[in-house]
């Protein structure tokens, strides 16, 4: 290889494709360091100072990028000593350490040539006249030294250690010091540095808080936490630091800002258990008053929280050489913490005792006899305190008190879930001999107004604290606050909520004392029949399903809730029949709304009760066995009342939208097995007439045939299809639905989809009904593609060019379908599917028709909105970057439609198309074409359906603070307060939805653009402005105000 050739060609050019050659001639054997330096030889002794820099540069270029293993002891050894002599050179010291930073990593590199780098750089390196990289690499060289010679270094003792505190002092760069921290915690920690402890303190401590802030965009990354944590652990590296680090934290805690305390605080808690117990002896008393001030005396409530943390690590060294709890200078100090504390409370309506209790329950999670007398006094004054007569009026704070105590024993129990039971029983001692009274209390609290809320906050604290309450005292508990649970708000100061949640957390280890003793007053407040008195009556069974709907989550409450209700259910249903029929044999329509309201509470308690288990991770396992115990009743009840002629109250559309979502509930936490058969026994109802395969067997002989998507089916049968659409929409892919073939070979499923089609085009259907259909287009759409490929393509051959594109067709009937078409899209977007485009783009030429233009283009929205069908949770298939595909398939076809000025309908259809699918997306996909949408968006505010406006006024309040630096709104700024304010006034948009939007976009114009640019539309606004203070809602008022508030103080 020809060394020189290639040396001189990078001389010259500086081109990498030489030092690439370099290397692999060094890896290849063919060429070595020495031909290297040789070849150099000119150069590095040349007068001109570039040449010599550029000639150790090249040898470092090259040991950056060889082979580790390529380099042998002799080379390396020689190079040392090269790099070590250019140190003297101020010419060429920055590329001598740039080599020597990774000559160190060499495996040759021994301790004989990490000795003289050393010396070298002590000797030659003056530190305060390199820039920043250059002493970065002098760092760089010392931390892989010390990592890996640290033995060696030890070795040679003071010279290392004051040389390099020299070396480091005075270095400000952030870069360089989290290189350095590094370093001096390395030898903070494997050095004897008791003869320079004060140097090494200075050259730390100096530092000491931290005040560096990075600058915006930061590109090396560094932020203040970096910074923070390296100088921590330094700080905290040896005990020798302790008395001088104490003393300089204490100054700085009490000169020091909030941030500063905070700092300092976290500091010292980091340090107090390296300094240790000769630490905590000397300064104990002042470590005590500093703390003691920031803990009775906070300035702010973080700063008060970090305080009793530096207090808890304080305590524990405290107490770690504290075994027997008598006579030295340490108990004598935790003696003083627990007076101090003590005695703060004796006044429990001031601040200062609610600080005195937060610090004892400090010593709650630092088990000691101290400690545990500590406690014991104060569980005994809080009681004295509660039963004497002269502090009747205190007793809520008193409660409050005792309250904080005993949620420090529950996060002391509940943060080793893991361990065995003797350190909650350790440290629940001092509440077990204290159980009765402090049981007694908070039950004696609950019946006086003032207190019962302390108290029920008490009990809720008492009970979770694991195994201290026996079985039969959580009976007690739950006979003494049940009552609470039914009374009416007025009645119990409004704690309902808070004895909820404690039965219902009571509930989850002993559910049966709820069974014998709650709920049954619970069940009694629920009438047999309909109540008559709309008002209290309808009030009361309310407050009781509420209540119920809380308290039965756990699965033996559940079950007998299910068993309570539907019991009910089929009361009702049997009532329904048989009372309240009028002379004409037709029951009142007064009896069937009471009935239907009282059904619809029940229906809805349950589908709570089961969202509550099903949203739980993982859900319940109970919720499975439902599939028979409950939604068989339900089938029986709706399928019953849709095949007869007699009026019911389950055929009410309310119920069976509930009844459907209880279906979902139940279906979504089925196994795929599980699944499977349901949807057997469901198709085989619906689709068969088979009723009995989903009502458990049992079901009345009745003359109509069940049969609801046949043409001619009654509405009553019709509307049942919300719960055939319900089964379907939570199942796993895995199912198998319809898979057969007809005897044609084509997909049953398919001809099912077209009979659907076909069904929801018909006059009679209703909104319930295509909602349901809907619900079923996207789910099998989604789920079964493949099976469904010829209703598919018979969608875009047939169905579109003869029903959506035909114009003969009626327009309301074209709407309907355009329904049908969005829905099966839908299922194809969200998995990114091929065909989505043509379906798309069918869509999209319907904006040239005038009859359906618009509901065409609110349809392009309605596409990629949230729909709570086609989610994850439900099992659709879904593909990630679905929405942002769709987005950018769809916008360039709509602006450029819009931007085709004609002033006919069609060019509104597209700004309705815009405004709609920008309204529908994340902000991010279009954020970079505001420039673009801007013009088109405020044309949209011109157009005259409301929605469209208010989804327009809407983007522009999401994207205003996001421009807020940017020239576009200024550009358009006049244009935009215009628009906007000709929608805030009842007389220029009667939809209240839109004048509360438009308010708020208005409000947060003077914070985002400049006030020279709106001072002449400043009059204006506040006069329109007054006009909409005088508005009919309320919420459009309360808007009005904020809005003139800011406009008013808009100025210069």
């Amino acid at each position: 290889m020809d060394v020189e050739r290639s040396v001189r060609s990078w001389m010259a050019s500086e081109k990498d494709v030489e030092v690439e050659k370099l290397v692999v001639g060094i890896s290849s054997g063919s060429a070595t360091f020495l031909d290297i330096v040789k070849a150099l030889g000119e150069y590095l002794t040349s007068e001109e100072d570039h040449l010599r820099t550029k000639g150790v540069q090249l040898l470092s270029l090259v040991i950056e990028r060889c082979p580790r293993d390529k380099t042998g002891r002799q080379a390396v050894r020689v190079l040392t000593t090269f790099y070590c002599s250019k140190l003297e050179d101020t010419e060429t010291i920055t590329p001598a350490l740039s080599g020597l930073s990774y000559l160190v990593t060499f495996p040759s590199f021994s301790s004989l040539e990490a000795s003289d780098v050393l010396f070298a750089i002590f000797q030659q390196v003056k530190m305060q006249s390199l820039v920043q990289s250059t002493r970065f690499y002098v760092y760089n060289i010392i931390d892989t030294l010390v990592n890996t010679y640290r033995d060696h270094l030890k070795n040679m003792g003071e010279q290392f250690l004051s040389s390099y505190a020299v070396l480091a002092s005075g270095e400000k760069d952030p870069r360089n010091l989290l290189v350095a921290f590094k370093i001096a915690h390395v030898i903070l920690t494997n050095f004897d540095i008791s003869k320079h402890v004060e140097t090494y303190f200075d050259i730390t401590f100096c530092y000491y808080p931290i005040t560096f802030r990075p600058p915006p965009d930061d590109p090396y990354g560094i932020s203040v936490d970096d910074i923070k944590d390296s100088l921590r652990a330094c700080l905290s590296a040896t005990p020798a630091f302790g008395s001088l680090g104490i003393t300089l934290f204490l100054e700085k805690l009490a000169i020091g800002s909030s941030l500063t305390k905070r700092d300092v605080l976290q500091t010292m808690a980091v340090c107090f258990p390296v300094y240790g117990i000769n630490m905590a002896r000397e300064f104990g008393r002042n470590v005590w008053g500093a703390l003691k001030l920031e803990i009775f005396q906070p300035t702010d409530s973080l700063t008060e929280e970090i305080a009793l943390n530096t207090l808890r690590a304080f305590v524990r060294v405290l107490l770690s050489s504290s075994s027997d709890g008598t006579g030295d200078t340490i108990d004598i100090m935790v003696r003083t913490i627990c007076t101090d504390s003590l005695e703060s409370i004796r006044e429990p309506e001031k601040s200062q005792a609610k600080a005195g209790i937060k610090v004892l329950c400090t010593l709650i999670d630092v088990p000691s006899k101290l400690g545990n007398d500590a406690i014991n006094d104060a569980i005994d004054k809080l009681t004295g305190l509660f039963h004497d007569p002269m502090e009747v009026s205190n007793r809520a704070a008193v409660i409050m008190l005792l309250t904080d105590l005993l949620n420090a024993f529950v996060a002391s129990v509940t943060r080793e879930p893991s361990t065995t039971t003797e350190r909650p029983l350790k440290d629940l001692i001092s509440l077990t001999s204290h159980k009765d009274a402090i049981l007694g209390m908070l039950i004696v609290g609950l019946k006086s107004s003032a207190t019962r809320l302390p108290a029920v906050h008490g009990l809720s604290s008492l009970t979770r604290i694991s195994t201290l309450l026996t079985d039969t005292e959580l009976g007690y508990t739950v006979l003494e606050i049940g009552e609470f649970a039914w009374k009416e708000p007025d009645e119990v100061e409004d704690v309902t909520a808070d004895v909820l949640s404690l039965l219902s957390s009571i509930a989850l280890t002993a559910p049966h004392h709820l069974a014998d003793q709650t709920l049954p007053s619970l069940f009694a407040m629920l009438p047999e029949q309909a109540p008559r008195n709309a008002q209290s009556e309808r009030t009361e069974y309310w407050r009781a399903l509420c209540a119920l709907s809380r308290l039965c989550i756990q699965p033996t409450l559940f079950e007998i809730l299910v068993i309570r209700l539907t019991a009910k259910l089929e009361l009702l249903s049997s009532l329904s029949v048989s009372r309240g029929v009028s002379p004409g044999g037709t029951m009142r329509v007064e009896e069937i709304e009471r009935c239907a309201a009282y059904a619809h509470a029940l229906l809805l308690t349950l589908a709570n009760t089961l969202s509550a288990k099903v949203s739980k991770t993982p859900p319940d396992a109970d919720v499975a066995k439902y599939v028979n115990r409950l939604l068989s009743h339900l089938f029986r009840l709706f399928l019953g009342a849709a095949v007869t002629r007699e009026r019911s109250i389950f055929q009410d559309q309310r119920l069976l939208r509930v009844g459907a979502r209880i279906v979902k509930l139940v279906v979504e936490a089925l196994s795929i097995e599980q699944q499977q058969k349901f949807i057997d026994g469901v198709g085989a109802a619906f689709l068969d007439g088979q009723v009995k395969a989903v009502t458990g067997g049992e079901f009345p002989s009745v003359t109509e045939e069940f049969r609801p998507v046949h043409a001619d089916a009654s509405a009553r049968q019709r509307e049942t299809v919300a719960l055939f659409a319900a089964a379907h929409v939570p199942i796993r892919k895995e199912v198998l639905v319809m898979k057969n073939v007809d005897v044609k070979g084509q997909s049953i499923l398919s001809a099912y989809l077209r009979n659907l089609v076909r069904w929801c085009d018909l006059s009679t259907c209703s909104i319930l009904q295509r909602v349901a259909a809907s619900e079923l287009f996207a789910t099998l759409v989604n789920k079964y593609t493949d099976d469904v490929s010829d209703f598919l393509d018979e969608m875009l051959t047939s169905y579109f060019p003869t029903t959506l594109n035909n114009p003969c067709i009626p327009p309301e009937a074209r709407r309907k379908a355009i329904d049908n078409w969005v829905w099966i899209s839908r299922g194809l977007v969200v998995r990114s599917h091929p065909l989505a485009l043509s379906f798309i783009d069918s869509l999209l030429t319907l904006l040239d028709d005038e009859a359906v233009a618009w509901d065409a283009a609110r349809a392009l929205g309605v596409l990629v909105a949230d729909d709570g069908v086609l989610i994850k949770r439900n099992g659709a298939v879904l593909k990630i970057l679905h929405v942002q595909k769709y987005f950018n398939a769809v916008l360039p076809k709509v602006i450029h439609g819009a931007n085709k000025v004609d002033g006919t309908k069609r060019e509104t259809a597209y700004l309705i198309a815009l405004a709609s699918l920008v309204n529908a997306v994340p902000k991010s996909l279009y954020g970079t074409q505001m420039a673009t949408l801007m013009p088109l968006l405020l044309r949209g505010l011109e157009v005259a359906d409301p929605q469209i406006r208010w989804q327009i006024i809407e983007t522009f309040s999401n994207n205003i603070n996001t421009f807020s630096d940017d020239k576009l709104l200024s550009t358009y700024a006049s244009t935009l307060v215009v628009a906007i304010l000709k929608n805030c006034t009842i007389v220029d948009m009667p939809e209240h939805k839109v004048r509360v939007a438009a308010l708020k976009c208005l409000a947060l114009v003077p914070d985002t653009i400049r006030y020279d640019l709106l001072h002449p539309y400043k009059p204006r606004v506040l006069k329109e402005l007054a006009m909409a203070l005088d508005d009919t809602k309320r919420a459009v008022r309360k808007e009005a105000v904020d809005a003139r508030t800011k406009w008013y103080k808009y100025s210069g």
